[in-house]
């Protein structure tokens, strides 16, 4: 028998055991004596070569007996392929949380292992791919099926992940959001996305905060949501609540300023959890929704009449009026256009009256007395982020470790400026 012979672990195509002699030769397994020893048979052995080629090896994988008649060519590609993708789909299968894997940086390091005869990247991406698939999770298709407990919800830093969960959402909120919660809480920003939303669900709902001396906007809870109905609202609200205050020796937590679009179900349900925040809509949002109008029913007398521009402008800036004077301006306004038989102004300026003074809390659109926060950026700009990370809609669980990963990166972002923070005071 030869001596110094290198044996590799590594499975066949249909995952039986495979032997590889040398980086040289592939035996597959073909069946196991009464002593428990296993007697593998070269692959060419019912090619056209007919190979008479095997190796028995013992429970400890120690040599017994290698019969060495091999009557082809060596094949140390073919058998750098296989070595390649067991290893690749060993590292796989070793990974609780696959979606993690970084399939290229895993090839390369691989690769440099083996050494000079290793297959290229594109000749097994699609056996990587597969063996990728089959390690996922079964995907969630409906509320019902989502678990109440799942590796999933965990940090990387091993902590609770998820929080609460019925039958119509989901929340997700780490320690460290909860922190972020808790302790910076003058201004809150909430918004709802529906393109990262799994296809059972109708939008993945983000809270974030600002902390001022960093300078920086924090992410403080994920939730998905089945509906966007004030009751599913008001039971987010009510939970992050519970947590804030459970963490906090039960004293009360109340955001002071808690900003988010035009939508009535989120404002009343964070009035009912909140009483005390004060609701900020988005600036932009308000702009936008009477530039549509506006378009809808002016469009040519606004374009072609400068006076009528102007006032058109005029109501578009009035969140940064003095409210007290906000009606007075809105009736100057009217009482020129109905003079001056602005008719379908007019329409424009009837739909403002009844959505922006009536429907609406002046207060709640105005930023006279604080313009640091006059737009919904904060939530939107995350958003814009999420909705490119995946060109169609993820799986549940694809979301939800994506989402791990936001908040791990978010958490070393958040150490790292603080300890600079920490470091100039004590300098100073």
């Amino acid at each position: 028998m030869e001596e110094n012979l290198i044996i590799d672990i590594s499975e066949s195509n249909k995952g039986k055991e495979q032997i590889i002699i040398n980086k040289k030769y592939k035996f597959n397994f073909s069946y196991k004596r009464k002593d428990n020893s296993k007697v593998y048979k070269c692959t060419e052995y019912k090619k056209i070569n007919k190979c008479k080629s095997f190796i028995i090896l013992n429970d400890k994988k120690e040599i017994l007996k290698y019969n060495s008649s091999h009557n082809h060519p060596e094949n140390e590609y073919d058998v750098s392929l296989s070595i390649m993708k067991h290893k690749i789909k060993d590292g796989i299968e070793k990974s609780s949380i696959p979606f993690g894997i970084k399939i290229k940086p895993l090839y390369n390091k691989i690769s440099k292992e083996m050494g000079l005869i290793c297959p290229e990247y594109n000749s097994i991406k699609s056996q990587i791919s597969r063996n990728l698939n089959k390690k996922l999770p079964s995907n969630v298709t409906t509320f019902a099926e989502i678990p109440s407990e799942s590796e999933y919800y965990k940090t990387k830093r091993g902590e609770n992940f998820m929080i609460f969960k019925n039958s119509n959402l989901i929340i997700f909120q780490s320690p460290f959001q909860e922190k972020l919660f808790r302790e910076y809480n003058d201004d809150i920003f909430v918004d709802g996305t529906f393109f990262i939303a799994p296809k059972f669900s109708y939008q993945v709902f983000i809270t974030r905060t600002y902390a001022k001396e960093l300078d920086s906007f924090y992410t403080t809870s994920f939730a998905i949501l089945k509906n966007k109905e004030q009751e599913t609202y008001k039971m987010l609200f009510e939970k992050l609540k519970k947590n804030a205050n459970t963490c906090n020796n039960n004293i009360r937590i109340e955001p002071k300023n808690l900003h988010c679009d035009f939508e009535g179900a989120i404002s009343k349900a964070a009035k009912t959890i909140f009483p005390n925040t004060n609701i900020k809509y988005c600036i932009w949002h308000y702009k936008k929704s009477l530039e549509i109008k506006k378009n809808k029913l002016c469009y040519n007398e606004v374009k072609n009449n400068n006076n009528i521009f102007i006032y058109y402008k005029a109501i578009s800036n009035l969140p940064f009026i003095n409210p007290e004077y906000i009606f007075d301006i809105y009736v100057i306004i009217k009482i020129k256009s109905i003079k001056n038989n602005y008719c379908q102004f007019l329409k424009f300026l009837e739909y403002f009256y009844k959505t922006y003074l009536i429907d609406y809390d002046i207060k709640i659109w105005n930023y006279y007395n604080n313009i640091e926060h006059i737009t919904n950026n904060a939530s939107e700009s995350l958003n814009n982020y999420l909705n490119n990370l995946f060109p169609t809609k993820p799986s549940f669980y694809e979301l939800i470790d994506k989402l791990n990963e936001l908040e791990h990166l978010s958490y070393y972002d958040y150490q790292r400026k603080i300890r600079g923070i920490w470091k100039i005071k004590k300098e100073q």
